[in-house]
């Protein structure tokens, strides 16, 4: 009888890591960019981030995703607006507070979008 294969561990590259906790490689630590991850420990730095991945969060860079969410508009539509580089929180409060047109524009396409989203489902329901 042969004995039960011992399990492996998974481990994943520190861009996929940083990608999976929702931070832009780049902003992430030397000692981090150098690792590789096992699934315990991201699921770690998930759960008990450490100083550097919360200031991350709180302060940016975020990525085009994060900072589509927090302008309330799609990353196509950061794109066509020329945002393609991560902005700081910092960053996005003063495009909120400025509100150039191309952001309301964007915002009330969004909307749109959203409610044509609703009303799809809604029929095939």
């Amino acid at each position: 009888m042969t004995s039960p294969k011992p399990k492996s561990v998974q481990t994943m590259k520190a861009t996929t890591a940083a990608k999976k906790l929702g931070v832009p490689f780049a902003a992430t630590p030397a000692e981090f960019q150098a690792s590789v991850v096992t699934r315990d420990e991201l699921n770690e730095l998930q759960s008990n981030p450490p100083a550097w991945l919360a200031d991350l969060r709180r302060n940016g860079p975020h990525t085009k995703q994060v900072v589509a969410a927090k302008l309330k508009v799609s990353v196509a539509g950061l794109t066509r607006n020329g945002i393609t580089e991560p902005l700081t929180t910092a960053e996005i409060d003063a495009l909120k507070a400025e509100n150039p047109e191309w952001l309301e524009r964007e915002q009330a396409n969004q909307v749109e979008v959203r409610k044509e989203a609703l009303r799809l489902k809604q029929r095939d329901n």
